[in-house]
């Protein structure tokens, strides 16, 4: 999948975005090792920690249909660009990534920029 259009799909999740507190939304889209999509978008809660990241979401709707591994997750926020995954999500997405070797898409001033998981997460913990 081209990753301009993952990163559309991403997009168009965060239009979904329920931020009422933030008001910073954030769009995901997740790139299986079948090449299918899922799309998520965070969630908030007035008590703060049981917000949900758009990345986490994603995951869970992969996780319903089977998915084990992603090769691939584009992050867009409409409040900034390299909207980057927190350590939460980026521990998460080490778990359904293939040794932590994940493209991790977001939108930048050039475009698109893509950047391995395992430079954002070293040594990810993993079983």
């Amino acid at each position: 999948m081209d990753y301009n259009e993952l990163l559309n799909k991403a997009k168009s999740a965060s239009e979904h975005a329920y931020a009422p507190y933030s008001k910073f939304k954030v769009g995901a889209c997740v790139l299986t090792e079948d090449d299918k999509t899922y799309c998520g978008c965070n969630f908030e809660n007035s008590s703060f920690g049981l917000t949900i990241c758009a990345e986490r979401n994603a995951i869970g709707s992969a996780i319903v249909y089977g998915a084990r591994k992603i090769k691939a997750v584009a992050i867009y926020s409409p409040n900034t660009k390299l909207c980057y995954p927190c350590g939460a999500c980026r521990q998460v997405l080490c778990e359904f990534s293939d040794n932590n070797n994940m493209d991790i898409v977001l939108e930048c001033d050039e475009g698109i920029c893509v950047q391995n998981l395992n430079e954002l997460l070293p040594k990810g913990f993993i079983l």
